[in-house]
């Protein structure tokens, strides 16, 4: 009697061994594919915080280069001393926009007054480019818009320098990486 009581015993042992040792691997089987779960999580983590970090960059990187673009334009539009320089002015910055024709003409006109001579050079107009500051908003459909505030020192023959202030209003296309589109508004 006491054999069977023992293997009773045992039997009762082993049997609650297998059913530990059953719970247990079951358990191991979640925790392992908790485990796979969370690793794909942070795989996908990692992926999203590099396309952001991506796009951060990108949209940065247009950013700074519609700002310095349009800095850019203000210093070649606004420094000039003869009609020799206000001619140039257009080439200095050709790479950096993509004007419509009628905007670039009306932006870069010929400096030539109605008898055909230059008022630049007659009225002994000059104009030094000062200081610029720009400011840009948030992209929407690959367009940047920019601002800047240009101080411009202007004079003329016998004219005292006076300083103006200009605001400078534009587009960037981030495609074709120039600037597609400017308004020049003087500041009272």
């Amino acid at each position: 009697m006491k054999n069977k009581v023992l293997l009773s015993i045992m039997g009762l042992l082993l049997v609650g061994l297998g059913i530990m040792m059953s719970i247990t691997n079951g358990k191991r089987a979640q925790i392992q594919q908790v485990r796979k779960e969370v690793s794909q999580v942070n795989k996908q983590q990692k992926k999203v915080t590099t396309q952001i970090d991506n796009l951060q960059t990108t949209y940065n990187a247009n950013d700074d280069q519609a700002k310095n673009d349009l800095l850019a334009f203000a210093k070649a539009y606004y420094t000039f001393s003869s009609q020799s320089d206000y001619d140039k002015r257009f080439s200095k910055i050709a790479d950096i926009v993509d004007l419509k024709r009628n905007q670039k003409n009306q932006l870069f006109d010929s400096g030539l007054d109605a008898t055909g001579g230059s008022r630049i050079d007659n009225l002994g107009l000059t104009s030094q480019y000062q200081t610029v500051t720009g400011y840009t908003s948030d992209l929407d459909n690959q367009t940047i818009e920019v601002l800047a505030t240009v101080i411009v020192q202007t004079s003329g023959t016998g004219q005292k320098a006076i300083n103006q202030t200009i605001l400078l209003h534009s587009w960037f296309d981030t495609k074709t990486q120039k600037l597609t589109s400017i308004k020049i508004n003087q500041i009272q």
